[in-house]
């Protein structure tokens, strides 16, 4: 008994300090966009190859939230279900993963635009 209790203790530890280390209170301009600049805008910007292939425009927050021609990538607090964490994660079909062709977004970076997009994809 005093065993199952002390995994349980332990356990729980684990989640309080993995959901500390979660990214909070993501802001569009000073966390999204930074991450946007390094791996997007390059593609999906007007002139870009991926902007020509999808009509996604990544320049604005306005732009990104429209989407492009295959709809919205981006459903204010459904991570699961928004294509643009799909596609970062590779979820989707690994050919069509994004940054197409580039290297994949780091798990802290895929974590800031998965919890932005969880807190309501809001412009902030």
């Amino acid at each position: 008994m005093l065993r199952s209790i002390r995994d349980c203790g332990a356990m729980c530890t684990c989640l309080v300090v993995l959901a500390a280390c979660s990214p909070r209170n993501v802001s569009f301009s000073a966390d999204v966009q930074p991450i946007i600049k390094k791996y997007c805008l390059e593609c999906h910007a007007p002139g870009g190859a991926g902007y020509a292939a999808s009509g996604f425009d990544m320049s604005t927050y306005e732009t990104f939230m429209k989407g492009g021609k295959f709809g919205t990538f981006v459903e204010p607090g459904d991570p699961l279900g928004s294509n643009l964490i799909l596609l970062v994660e590779g979820k989707a079909d690994p050919s069509i993963r994004m940054p197409h062709g580039r290297k994949k977004l780091g798990d802290r970076e895929i974590e800031v635009l998965s919890t932005w997009v969880l807190e309501g994809a809001k412009n902030n």
